[in-house]
């Protein structure tokens, strides 16, 4: 389909992001759809938005002869739209329109794979649609019969309408709640395998699933691409010295996440909230790298991380940067603790960090006696996996394996 992006740069705006930028991102956003056509994109600078329509009438105009000229179908708006703008813009241009949020879940709609991310972008959608449920849309004009003396023209429609997405939201709710337990049973076996979790986040498109991709040999989606991944794919990993973990890719955070989505995808993300070690995948050549960052700390934060989670900052992309600037960004990478500055796409930098993400999640071991009966085949078999058996005897009555292990380790055997 062919698109028009059109940033509204709103002076009124207290957070205004900065505007090319901003469209930039916005046009990266409807590149992650397959199906759309980007035929132009603009900057519209508004000392305030209109109420009705958002625009000015001669910008309206402005508009509406570019959408004709190239056959546009679809505008995308990066920014806000009431109900009432959107209807009164599609009623003026003839086209379809998608704000900010509408286009954000098309695009999650697009990648979810995995049954409750599929549920949970149902769920942030219905949430949004019902906000979108405004009187004086076409198909909400009609009414099923009765006197008419129940509101206007298509209250009673809207009700109906409202009340199937109440179900319907209802239904998901109950679903996503099975899928959670299934998740919570999956977090509990994971708990015996006594591995801590390392869990990528940072700004979509920073390349953690790049990242995540080398560290572990897996095939998750890496595309140059606004949110590539979403749903969070976990596999174990050896770091040097031996140390086991869990490494979780998710999904990348953005600037203006719609509201639903940051609850809808919390259960998603609670690798992250369980994770024993962050880090924080930046895009370094990105000329609004710290803006990202900014935007990516306040979501951990609204997430609940805990503040004394150890986090790692990575700075990827460096292989992207020019001569001198490369230097200067591994020079001061270097300088300050807990950053390192890499390339996930050569693997250039990759050993230091990860011998500091060793470091971090490496536990102090203790040496102890465990005595198991010659019919625990299945503890004694699960010691040796892990790795921490010094020495073994065995008399008539039991085995006595001597073990180097850590706290969790311990606990975690007292649960087999």
């Amino acid at each position: 389909m062919r698109t028009l992006v059109l940033h509204p740069d709103i002076k009124s705006d207290r957070d205004r992001r900065e505007a090319g930028a901003a469209l930039e991102e916005a046009v990266a956003l409807a590149a992650a759809l397959p199906d759309l056509d980007i035929v132009g994109a603009e900057t519209v600078r508004l000392p305030k938005a209109q109420p009705g329509m958002l625009f000015g009438s001669g910008k309206i105009a402005e508009l509406k002869a570019r959408i004709e000229g190239d056959e546009v179908g679809l505008v995308l708006v990066d920014g806000a739209v009431t109900p009432v703008q959107q209807r009164n813009l599609e009623k003026e241009w003839g086209v379809k329109l998608l704000d900010r949020t509408g286009l954000i879940l098309e695009i999650f709609a697009d990648r979810a794979r995995t049954r409750e991310g599929v549920l949970q972008v149902e769920l942030a959608a219905l949430s949004y649609q019902r906000t979108r449920l405004v009187r004086a849309w076409t198909h909400l004009e009609r009414q099923r019969g009765g006197l008419g003396f129940v509101g206007g023209p298509g209250e009673t429609q809207i009700e109906a309408d409202r009340r199937a997405i109440d179900e319907a939201i209802a239904r998901l709710r109950r679903q996503l709640s099975k899928v959670v337990k299934t998740r919570t049973l999956h977090r509990a076996a994971r708990k015996k395998v006594p591995y801590p979790i390392v869990a990528l986040v940072g700004y979509t498109n920073a390349g953690k699933s790049t990242l995540f991709n080398r560290l572990t040999g897996a095939d998750v989606m890496a595309k140059d691409m606004l949110f590539a991944t979403l749903d969070p794919t976990m596999r174990a990993v050896k770091l040097a010295g031996g140390t086991d973990v869990i490494l979780s890719d998710t999904v990348g955070f953005i600037s203006d996440l719609p509201t639903q989505l940051v609850a809808a995808f919390r259960a998603t993300l609670e690798e992250v909230l369980d994770a024993d070690l962050i880090l924080h995948v930046r895009d370094i050549s990105h000329a609004q790298s710290d803006e990202q960052a900014r935007d990516v700390m306040e979501i951990l934060e609204a997430l609940g991380v805990a503040e004394t989670t150890p986090l790692i900052e990575v700075w990827n992309k460096t292989d992207l940067l020019p001569g001198p600037e490369r230097d200067t960004k591994l020079t001061e990478a270097a300088r300050r603790e807990g950053v390192f500055a890499i390339s996930a796409l050569t693997g250039q930098g990759l050993g230091p960090l990860l011998k500091a993400v060793a470091a971090s999640v490496s536990e102090p071991r203790h040496r102890a006696e465990v005595r198991l009966a010659h019919d625990e085949g299945r503890r004694r078999a699960w010691l040796y996996e892990q790795g921490i058996v010094e020495a073994e005897r065995r008399d008539e009555e039991a085995a006595h394996l001597t073990v180097n292990w850590t706290d969790r380790q311990a606990q975690a055997f007292k649960g087999l």
